[in-house]
């Protein structure tokens, strides 16, 4: 006879002898990653559908987390992490219910680890892999189960791609390496959460194969051709710079001609020795600078000649004139605005006139 016959029979007869509701059977938790599940299994009650009373004892009392329900299990995500905690269901029928079904349950240690996420990427010979510890229930999306657990490392499972050898490794962190691996082979990968301290290792995830590729070794003909194009690049880097410089001198030398020195200034600067000569042919600033005598004719004008008080002859020319000493300052004669500035001459040497 099959057992659940057997147990709703028993019910029966329990039920007609005491006229009482069986109580749940089956009672347990589910938790995985901290999601909270309260499960259980109908009793055999010929008279009807029974309901269910969950609760859990928080401050010296039970408080209900599922009243009357229709359902076999209940939610109690909501619990803290830390501690122990005291849940309890029973069976309803009318103004009848059974007794209390307790349970204890420490969410630290009773929770089960998921399995963690994984993305494996083929660079060459090697498998870069990436894992992301499961997320929590009832946090932010930011938190995972490492945030939780200190002691939290991977376990890693590799293995060829239809072969019942494995290789494991620990990884302390979210990333990790396969080096040095046979190139265009298939491997396969998986991955699970371990806590060290308490012995606990979580669920592992779905196998990740992918096929590596050859070593990272660069083909001779690759450098070759690489190092001939950097050559071309810099030819004609140089190529381009000489002809805009060209084109630079032409265009200044079109639009701005430079300014040369005369022929007979390079001749004197080019012979060094004339120089000093040039230096010392200049007197002496403290020495006194000395003027020749300037005569100065000056012209007669038309009303000077027809005034009857003039004393020039009739007959005398009209260039003719009397002449006069010109001080050092300078020489101001009539019909002239402009003064005369005479130039030094070295002492001893006179211009007559």
């Amino acid at each position: 006879m099959p057992r659940s016959l057997r147990s709703w029979l028993g019910g029966c007869l329990l039920m007609s002898a005491l006229g009482m509701v069986p109580p749940p059977e089956n009672v347990r938790m589910n938790s995985v990653n901290f999601k909270n599940i309260l499960q259980w299994e109908l009793p055999a009650f010929p008279k009807g559908n029974l309901t269910f009373t969950a609760q859990y004892h928080s401050y010296k009392k039970f408080q209900d987390m599922c009243t009357r329900t229709a359902l076999t299990e209940c939610d109690f995500s909501g619990l803290s992490k830390y501690g122990d905690h005291t849940l309890r269901v029973r069976a309803e029928f009318a103004d009848e219910h059974s007794d209390w079904i307790n349970i204890t349950f420490c969410p630290l240690d009773d929770t089960m680890i998921g399995p963690p996420e994984m993305q494996v990427e083929v660079l060459a010979n090697s498998l870069h892999m990436r894992f992301l510890a499961p997320k929590m229930e009832n946090e932010p999306e930011t938190w995972t189960m490492r945030n939780i657990y200190n002691s939290w490392v991977y376990n890693v499972q590799y293995w060829k791609n239809g072969s019942d050898e494995k290789w494991p490794k620990t990884c302390q962190y979210d990333f990790e390496v396969l080096r040095d691996l046979e190139p265009w082979t298939t491997y396969c990968v998986r991955v699970q959460g371990f806590l060290p301290d308490r012995n606990k290792s979580g669920e592992w995830s779905q196998p990740v194969c992918e096929r590596t590729a050859d070593d990272e070794t660069t083909p001779p003909w690759t450098v070759a051709v690489v190092l001939a194009a950097s050559l071309c690049a810099a030819l004609l880097l140089l190529g381009c710079s000489a002809l805009l410089w060209c084109l630079y001198k032409k265009t200044k030398h079109a639009f701005c001609p430079g300014n040369c020195l005369p022929q007979h200034l390079k001749e004197f600067l080019g012979h060094p020795h004339h120089s000093t000569l040039l230096i010392f042919s200049f007197p002496p600033a403290d020495e006194n600078e000395i003027f020749d005598k300037l005569s100065v004719i000056t012209q007669v004008s038309e009303n000077s000649r027809q005034n009857p008080g003039d004393g020039s002859p009739p007959g005398a020319p009209s260039g003719q004139g009397s002449s006069e000493l010109v001080p050092e300052e300078g020489v101001h004669t009539e019909g002239y605005s402009t003064p005369l500035l005479l130039s030094p001459t070295c002492e001893g040497q006179r211009e007559t006139t």
